[in-house]
């Protein structure tokens, strides 16, 4: 092990976006320049000839922070429903599968490679047994105040202090091993794991390169600058411990040097504070997350799907020791103190200060054109390419990911939302095929129309979705009070068909998200539907962020 680094020269707050898709510019990087006053003489061998900071669009649309929010827009057009918001409950919308579409990006497996070759990796199991952070279980988590009265909630996972209460960490996505193999065993572990993605939202400013200031390089500690993007927390069912990795993506730097970045939808070069004509903070939502076979797949709104390969979750501490720097198979060091940078910097690996980071394997994209319509407060369409908002697994037939979309109508847009299905089997094809290479939707519906709920259309605000035995299920969110678990099975409507909601309506949690549905079969278990609350107290006084789940059959026979 070598003595712990501590460079004087300013390193990136935010590497760059390197294309996962058909904007890969190889060559390319930012990393940033020497501190104001450091003779160029005195750089070292890393360090990029001024003017290489930033990077060109890496091809991805961008993703505002707000998606997902129904406090998006908010105003005249967000607080009353508008008279087309009403037409929209009247009128339901027709699905189509071809605007679901997703294709292979760039190759970027020789990228992945090469930090295989750099850097230690860790397998899940041995994560899960490093696990360092206590969950709270059952009764632990104190007060139900969260919860509804129309469902007994028969499992309550609660986060350590920090995590609860973050600004900077908001947490979205779930899946978990019954999503990732039939029997619900992952290798020799007997951890069960749930895993829970949170983005990140809080970004009060950026490092200057042109200057060499840096207010993300101010303190040594912070962890609420620069945009990390998303990290995945793996909780062992078994210990009720909990480990936090970092989603990242692999990209050469401008020295012709591996490295990697957290999720961006877009790099550039932000002077002081960010601007809204500086897109480099933009991160990716997270609003689903499916884990199947080893490959994870995380929703990105505005792009289709990014992919992760559980083989290759690299470890930036083997030792366990994080006050001295570990050596890394290419020579060089490794960080897990120095929580302001990221990647290859001065010959030092680091990942903001997190142990564990997996690259990004693969991209699956929307090939249909975007509909041109407004979206800055969250408006969907009836046609053109969707949102990928929430993704699920539906094990209960022939697997399929199901898809689907986050809109609110109040702000216009001619769609409360639509979902569409994908053979497992197409979507594994498109991953580790060629660029190009089609993942077709088998299926596609409009939401329901006609119910109303406090004034408003009752379809619309979808945070997550599942399909069991037929049956669809949905969570709708309602801002800062309960939300509601929905209903609908497919029949014909007009000729056509479509999704037919229940009209009975069920009190879920406050700040509703993602659906994950464990089925059971490995351990014999009952069915279980999990989902997850997303605000902290700060947004409201009942409010508090747990993993929970319901009795699957208990949830059936409620809905009658």
């Amino acid at each position: 092990m070598g003595k712990p680094l501590r460079g004087t020269r300013l390193a990136v707050c935010a590497a760059a976006a390197g294309a996962l898709l058909s904007g890969f510019v190889p060559a390319v990087g930012a990393v940033a320049a020497p501190a104001s006053g450091t003779p160029s003489a005195m750089r070292a061998a890393d360090d990029p000839a001024t003017g290489n900071e930033g990077m060109p669009d890496d091809g991805f649309e961008n993703e505002p922070e707000s998606e997902q929010d129904d406090f998006a827009g908010a105003g005249a057009a967000a607080t009353a429903p508008s008279p087309r918001a009403s037409a929209l409950a009247a009128d339901p919308v027709p699905g189509r599968a071809g605007d679901f579409r997703l294709v292979t990006g760039t190759d970027i497996s020789g990228l992945v490679t090469k930090l295989d070759a750099a850097l230690p990796q860790q397998g899940l199991t041995a994560l899960m047994e490093q696990a360092n952070r206590p969950a709270g279980w059952e009764s632990a988590c104190g007060t139900t105040g969260i919860y509804g009265s129309d469902l007994a909630v028969n499992h309550r996972v609660c986060w350590k202090s920090d995590d609860a209460a973050s600004s900077e960490w908001v947490p979205q996505a779930i899946t978990g091993v019954s999503d990732a193999q039939e029997d619900e065993d992952w290798g020799t572990s007997n951890s069960e794991p749930i895993a829970v993605a949170s983005y990140d939202a809080k970004n009060p400013g950026r490092s200057d390169y042109a200057s060499g200031a840096g207010q993300c390089l101010a303190s040594p500690t912070t962890d609420a600058c620069n945009e990390k993007g998303i990290r995945v927390s793996f909780f062992n069912q078994a210990t009720q411990m909990y480990r936090h990795v970092l989603l990242v993506w692999p990209y050469m730097n401008s020295k012709d040097h591996i490295s990697f970045d957290a999720l961006h939808a877009r790099e550039g070069t932000c002077v002081g504070t960010v601007t809204p004509s500086c897109a480099a903070q933009n991160g990716i939502h997270a609003g689903g997350m499916v884990w199947y076979g080893n490959y994870l797949y995380v929703a990105d709104t505005a792009n289709g799907m990014r992919v992760f390969d559980l083989r290759k979750i690299m470890d930036l501490n083997p030792d366990n020791n994080a006050d001295v720097d570990d050596k890394t198979p290419d020579g060089l060091t490794s960080n897990v103190v120095d929580q302001r940078r990221v990647g290859r910097q001065n010959n030092v690996w680091y990942g903001y200060g997190y142990r564990y980071v997996m690259p990004q394997v693969a991209t699956l994209k929307f090939s249909t054109a975007k509909n041109g319509g407004e979206t800055g407060g969250n408006q969907c369409y009836a046609t053109g390419r969707p949102k990928a908002s929430y993704i699920s697994l539906d094990r209960t037939g022939t697997d399929h990911m199901i898809l689907g979309e986050y809109c609110n109508t109040n702000n216009g847009g001619t769609s409360p939302g639509r979902v569409g299905t994908y053979p497992m089997t197409a979507l594994t094809a498109a991953v580790e095929g060629a660029p190009g290479t089609a993942a077709a939707a088998d299926l596609a519906y409009g939401l329901p129309a006609g119910a109303t709920f406090g004034g408003e259309a009752l379809w619309h605000k979808i945070q997550g979705v599942t399909r069991y035995e037929g049956a669809w299920y949905f969570h709708r969110s309602n801002s800062s009070s309960n939300g509601r678990l929905l209903q609908a099975t497919p029949g014909t409507v007009g000729g056509t068909s479509q999704l037919v909601g229940n009209p009975k309506i069920l009190q879920s949690s406050i700040g509703p998200e993602d659906l994950y549905l464990a089925h059971g079969r490995g351990d014999g278990f009952a069915p279980q539907l999990w989902s997850l609350s997303e605000h902290a107290p700060s947004v409201c006084g009942p409010c508090e962020r747990e993993v929970y789940s319901y009795n699957m059959a208990e949830v059936i026979s409620d809905f009658g």
